[in-house]
């Protein structure tokens, strides 16, 4: 059966159509594709263009393909030149942009309701500020991470985001407002994601406290692993930790590795992240997608699949946990 011939153990596993949209002129060929390399699961992404609509639904109603969760802005929006997930954001201090931003997700909303689509991944906007983020990153490719220079340089960043999100952060919260009827009326979840840079909203702090605000099951966290592993390498958080505190309301994981300090969307294990450290997460009843980007060879996705398979797959790390107890007592 086509979806497990490499993953018999993690056959829920999904890839996103971020890796060959752009290849194609039409959506069967653009599955197919994916489906040759053992995965059943998919979830669109957002340069999945309008031409590439009725083949994905063709396929997607004949069962040969499973959408999991689609990104938005998914299909791409006839009015933008390209697919980008910030096109219009709900942050944004221009009240014009948020409200296409409402738009042009409730047609996202609408169209993962009718794949039978899960989860709609959403990035929520960006504190209108310098990016001192980069400036974090070149510091750290310098090898001066923790330096006093990188410390006083973080610290400006956090106190300059702090005072600036005070204005924006309201602008998210209603644009959810306005989202929520349509949630629930399609029954989709909106899964926000965590971003690299500390400019991006919500941070974690922010998203725990508007999911308690909200007090709905229709309002998600989506873990990038890459960026939480990007955040960790610039000492912003701590990425375990915050998994485990948002973990009740965890709707779904993209999964790639990272080469310090920020070079992401790289298939494992050629970057640098322990994986391992993630297994009792993965092992929850979410949605999983393998996001590479589109210049990634197949092999690199296959080598993925085989590696996560080996450090997720039953069983596997429970020797060492053993030995652990064993040291503690």
């Amino acid at each position: 059966m086509k979806g497990s011939a490499f993953f018999p153990k993690l056959v829920n596993i999904a890839l996103t159509t971020r890796w060959n949209a752009a290849r194609h002129a039409a959506g069967e060929p653009m599955i197919e594709e994916i489906l040759e390399l053992g995965f059943r699961h998919v979830e669109l992404g957002y340069d999945t263009r309008l031409d590439l609509v009725p083949g994905v639904r063709r396929m997607a109603e004949e069962g040969a393909v499973i959408v999991d969760s689609v990104h938005n802005f998914c299909p791409v929006p006839m009015t933008a030149h390209r697919g980008h997930p910030e096109i219009f954001t709900f942050g944004h201090k221009d009240r014009r942009i948020r409200e296409l931003a409402v738009t042009h997700t409730t047609e996202t909303i609408r169209f993962a309701a009718e794949l039978g689509a899960k989860a709609v991944v959403t990035h929520c906007g960006n504190i209108d500020m310098p990016r001192f983020s980069e400036s974090l990153l070149a510091l750290c490719e310098q090898g001066q991470q923790f330096t006093p220079r990188y410390e006083k340089a973080k610290l400006k960043l956090q106190v300059k985001r702090e005072k600036k999100a005070r204005k924006q952060i309201p602008y998210w919260h209603e644009c959810l407002q306005q989202l929520l009827p349509v949630l629930e009326q399609h029954r989709v979840q909106l899964a926000m994601e965590n971003l690299p840079t500390w400019e991006a909203i919500p941070t974690e702090t922010e998203l725990e406290t508007t999911l308690q605000l909200f007090q709905s099951p229709w309002l998600k966290y989506w873990h990038d692993m890459g960026h939480g592993q990007i955040r960790e390498n610039m000492g912003l958080i701590n990425v375990e930790r915050w998994l485990e505190r948002l973990q009740p309301s965890l709707a779904g994981m993209h999964v790639h590795d990272v080469l310090p300090p920020g070079h992401d969307h790289v298939m494992p294990p050629r970057g640098k992240m322990d994986f391992s450290r993630y297994k009792r997460f993965a092992n929850l009843n979410i949605i999983r997608v393998i996001e590479p980007t589109p210049r990634t060879p197949p092999d690199d996705i296959r080598a993925a699949m085989a590696y996560l398979q080996e450090v997720w797959g039953p069983g596997n790390g429970d020797q060492n946990h053993k030995s652990e107890e064993r040291t503690k007592a």
